[in-house]
């Protein structure tokens, strides 16, 4: 509220500025007012456009039929005119009765052949595949499968089905027995030929060292003199190295013999030194056996240890075994002859296949 005591001029400014901002804040609310109406007038007319567009092709499309259509039409009135005219020819012409009837006849059965053969397209019964059906049942009727009864047909059809699988089964282990028979045939081929090739009662050779023979140990000891250890590592080396090439072989045998004189020791240490001395931890003078077998055992590891280390006999399996005083020179047991028998203290070495073991 203006104060009784300003001019008049000032109340008057305020008054026109207040009329003003009100008018253009009215004009700006008008113009916000119209830029809105714009933006959906233009959204209107952007839809009533799209949807111009739209009936405009499908008008085209519609147009499109209609002319395919009226070409259709067209197609059939031509083709009804040519039926017409072929229609009133065949009524110029004139028929008798009888041969009307056959014609009619004749035609009523092209329209049911057509019609069976639209059925048999329908089911997929090409002409192919009537050729093909009428070679099986030419097969069928010749195997006198051609049955009334739809169950025997079935039944024998399924007999022939299993009979061909027995047959196919068969056919299998015939070829799986003519290969094993070729297998069998050629493995006795094999024998055959190595048994005409290999000498007959040809056994590798048994060396055998003997006192008398110059290969000796000390007295009552299994320790090998200076001689015999150079002979074992020289010429008897090689000698059952090339037994074993020739016979193919690879178990040597070494087996300790000893005459029936007693020995004169009351205790033995073979149970735990013999092991040490195979193994090259203990040497074999610390071995010391209480009987005849014990020796012969003793001085057939003597043997073996010197025999182990030649190079020539690296592949071959080297078993020492004793005999003790049991089998006299030439393989016979002793009937007791007590003693000092030099040919019956040796050494005798046998080499062999390895057995081979039986499969379970």
């Amino acid at each position: 509220m203006a104060r009784i005591d300003q001019p008049a001029v000032q109340f008057e400014t305020k008054g026109y500025n207040r009329g003003l901002i009100l008018g253009l804040t009215m004009a700006e609310s008008m113009l916000l007012l119209v830029f809105c109406l714009l933006l959906v007038a233009a959204a209107i007319i952007k839809a009533e456009r799209h949807r111009a567009t739209a009936a405009e092709n499908q008008l085209k499309l519609a147009n499109s039929q209609i002319a395919e259509l009226e070409a259709e039409k067209k197609k059939a009135d031509a083709q009804i005119k040519q039926l017409a005219g072929q229609v009133a020819q065949l009524a110029l012409v004139s028929l008798s009765p009888a041969e009307k009837k056959k014609f009619e006849d004749e035609w009523r059965e092209l329209v049911l052949a057509r019609q069976t053969v639209e059925d048999l397209k329908a089911q997929g019964l090409t002409p192919e595949r009537l050729e093909k059906l009428k070679a099986t049942l030419e097969v069928l009727e010749k195997n006198n499968l051609l049955m009334d009864d739809s169950k025997l047909v079935k039944a024998r059809i399924q007999k022939l089905l299993t009979d061909e699988k027995d047959v196919a089964d068969l056919i299998e282990k015939l070829a799986l027995a003519q290969a094993e028979l070729s297998q069998a045939r050629l493995e006795l081929n094999t024998a055959r030929d190595q048994l005409t090739s290999s000498k007959p009662h040809e056994w590798p050779p048994i060396i055998s060292l003997s006192e008398a023979g110059g290969y000796f140990f000390r007295s009552g000891s299994a320790e090998l003199t200076t001689a015999f250890a150079d002979k074992l590592k020289g010429s008897i080396a090689a000698q059952i190295s090339d037994n074993l090439e020739k016979y193919q072989v690879d178990i040597i045998e070494v087996i300790g013999h000893t005459d029936e004189q007693p020995l004169a020791r009351a205790t033995s240490n073979m149970d735990e030194a013999y092991i040490d001395v195979i193994q090259g931890r203990r040497p074999i003078n610390k071995v010391l056996p209480a009987d005849n077998a014990g020796l012969g055992l003793a001085r057939a590891i003597a043997v073996t240890n010197v025999l182990k280390a030649n190079p020539k006999l690296a592949n071959a399996t080297i078993l020492p075994l004793s005999a003790a005083q049991l089998v006299l020179p030439g393989d016979r047991l002793t009937t007791g002859q007590i003693g000092d028998v030099e040919s019956r203290r040796r050494i005798e070495i046998r080499i062999r296949r390895r057995n081979q073991q039986p499969t379970p």
